[in-house]
């Protein structure tokens, strides 16, 4: 059992593709897309993962999680079992200092946004913001993949 401290960001600029050292692409969906726990599919290239996600706090940072590796047959059986709406997607790693932001570009119905992620140690933790980094939407639920999932961004009001 783990507990996840993240914050997410939109990134208004292309330039983190210049600073990735890796990139790949994620299929995922959503057995149980719950407020309370989420249980994602997802293949990540040739790799499967299975999560379960407890609910978040009430500023968004932390929550609990619990994963594990699955094979990629097991992912795409699994995957026909989930909720409508698979989020489909490429992921970018770009290494600061002593951190890794992990932005996701979002293709089909969540084309057009793309949003970072980074991991922290602590809620008060501070990192190097870089300048392609935008507005803060940590805690917002409308970024939440399983929400995207049921409400994509094709959909939002902008």
């Amino acid at each position: 059992m783990t507990v996840e401290i993240e914050r997410k960001f939109l990134v208004t600029s292309n330039d983190f593709k210049k600073e990735a050292v890796k990139s790949y692409s994620i299929k995922q969906g959503f057995l149980n897309s719950y407020k309370e726990r989420t249980v994602r599919v997802r293949l990540k290239e040739d790799i499967g993962y299975l999560t379960v996600k407890g609910k978040s706090s009430d500023d968004g940072l932390v929550r609990f999680e619990w994963e594990t590796e699955i094979t990629k047959h097991e992912a795409e059986q699994l995957l026909r079992l989930c909720e409508d709406g698979i989020i489909e997607k490429r992921r970018y790693e770009v290494k600061l200092y002593n951190h890794t932001l992990e932005i996701d570009e979002f293709y089909g119905d969540n084309e057009g946004l793309v949003i970072a992620e980074v991991e922290l140690q602590s809620i008060n933790e501070e990192f190097n913001k870089p300048i392609w980094l935008g507005k803060e939407v940590t805690g917002d639920i409308r970024y939440y993949n399983s929400q995207l999932s049921k409400q994509p961004f094709k959909n939002w009001n902008k």
